[in-house]
């Protein structure tokens, strides 16, 4: 019995310890990526909620700046739940085309302006559930939404985010959402939406997926990434 008290104590000391050790080690970057990206903001052209809302679905499988291009037109056409519910399908796919799945998006987009109408008076909802609710509103979206337009304390996670997370031994987890829930657990809640976009930057301008600049990374000596560049994610 004695025993297992004592296997138990040290297994609850090692874990805090660990718990500390990491917590740190976060502390640390997030002070790094801070200086080295101080303006790091959302890629994402846009002055309402909505226009947001629209954007972040848009920008699924497609780059910010595609989206972007997209909506600088888009934009000046309809910018209201009104107005995008009272188009169809083909009439929209042909403005956002541009970008990948469009056809779904397209739907997407008229469907969630009329929940809109019908249930928000034309406004877009502040809360998680709400959001995911609508069509083409998933995890990330909604975060991007509350975290950008309603500076929700979230850490909406994309492909730069997990990946730089991954080679810093933050999370070794592949899905999104619990990339998220790991990371939040140790940054407090001011600090994520700054964390969320300050990954996102080091992400597209050093830790790139091919070819990560790991020669220049301020974070090098926070970071074991094994290959250092020769290892694809």
């Amino acid at each position: 019995m004695r025993e297992n008290n004592r296997k138990k104590l040290s297994q609850r000391v090692s874990c805090s310890n660990e718990r500390l050790a990491k917590k740190d080690k976060i502390a640390k970057i997030l002070k790094i990526l801070a200086e080295s990206y101080p303006g790091a903001g959302t890629a994402l052209n846009f002055n309402t909620p909505f226009e947001l809302m629209i954007a972040a679905i848009l920008s699924a499988q497609c780059t910010d700046k595609q989206v972007n291009r997209i909506t600088a037109g888009l934009f000046k056409k309809y910018n209201t739940p009104r107005e995008f519910a009272a188009l169809s399908p083909e009439k929209l796919e042909e403005e956002i085309k541009g970008c990948g799945l469009y056809r779904n998006k397209s739907k997407y987009i008229i469907e969630a302006s009329r929940e809109l109408l019908k249930h928000y008076g034309g406004l877009v909802p502040q809360t998680r559930e709400e959001l995911e609710a609508l069509p083409g509103v998933g995890w990330k979206t909604a975060g991007v939404v509350l975290g950008v337009a309603f500076e929700g304390s979230v850490l909406p996670v994309d492909t730069h985010v997990r990946r730089v997370a991954h080679r810093l031994e933050l999370s070794e987890a592949n899905d999104p959402v619990k990339v998220e829930k790991e990371l939040v657990d140790y940054i407090p809640p001011q600090q994520r939406m700054p964390a969320h976009h300050r990954l996102i930057a080091h992400g597209r301008e050093i830790c790139s997926a091919r070819k990560p600049a790991c020669g220049i990374c301020c974070l090098q000596e926070l970071c074991k990434y094994p290959s250092k560049g020769e290892e694809r994610s």
